[in-house]
């Protein structure tokens, strides 16, 4: 496990963006599974100004790792509406790079992903509770796949998925897909990124702490090439 510790938001978000550059930056295909949501909105500032329009990027392809599809909206959910606002449509990234995940497809996304050779990398945040893509407590376990988690999966569910769709009940799903974390565990590189002091208690407990399905990035602890980049408020509660 290597840390990176920035002064700020901003230096955070540049060192992030430099790290997946520098995957991009190959002969070969390069398979990126990247997040939505407010950390990486800097991230994507920067790497838009570095991709757009750069043909040499066309061997990079991205994979959602969750997606929560909305109610009546036809299209795509909230993650892939996300990426497409903060990444994709700035940068220009062309449709046949983009291997959107959703409730149809859900049970081939794993076969789909080693098909195209694996994760290069991933890029994870971490939520307040530990969690991770989809993967928030008492919704799935270490040893699962690409899943289904309903609405009834915690006390909470209903809830959590009201506020992602903005709070409008006519778009809330009864479910959301999500990597699970024996898929995440299988990307060769695993990034994760927090900022803000919000983040400080759970950055120490996840990844200093015991390994349990309590707190679920507590897993990522043991994958063998796994960087958690930060900036001083988020690391505040490391020695």
């Amino acid at each position: 496990m290597k840390i990176i510790i920035e002064e700020n938001y901003e230096k955070m978000s540049r060192v992030a963006a430099n790290i997946l550059l520098g995957k991009m930056h190959q002969q070969k295909r390069v398979n990126l599974a990247i997040t939505a949501g407010s950390t990486p909105v800097k991230m994507y500032e920067y790497l838009v100004a570095d991709v757009k329009n750069k043909s040499y990027f066309d061997n990079v392809h991205y994979y959602n790792f969750d997606e929560i599809p909305f109610r009546q909206k036809k299209g795509y959910g909230v993650t892939m509406t996300n990426l497409n606002n903060l990444f994709f449509k700035p940068a220009e990234i062309p449709e046949s790079q983009i291997h959107p995940l959703d409730e149809i497809n859900y049970k081939s996304q794993d076969k789909r992903i080693e098909q195209d050779g694996g994760l290069d990398l991933i890029l994870l945040g971490i939520g307040a509770d530990g969690h991770y893509c989809g993967n928030l407590p008492g919704t799935t376990k270490f040893e699962d796949l690409t899943s289904v988690v309903d609405e009834n999966a915690t006390e909470n569910m209903k809830d959590i998925l009201l506020n992602e769709v903005g709070g409008d009940e006519n778009e809330r799903p009864d479910l959301y897909v999500t990597m699970g974390p024996k898929s995440v565990m299988r990307a060769k590189e695993i990034v994760l990124f927090a900022t803000g002091k919000k983040k400080a208690s759970i950055i120490k407990q996840a990844f200093f702490g015991p390994i349990t399905n309590e707190v679920p990035a507590s897993l990522l602890q043991t994958h063998p090439n796994l960087t958690i980049v930060l900036d001083q408020e988020a690391a505040s509660e490391l020695n």
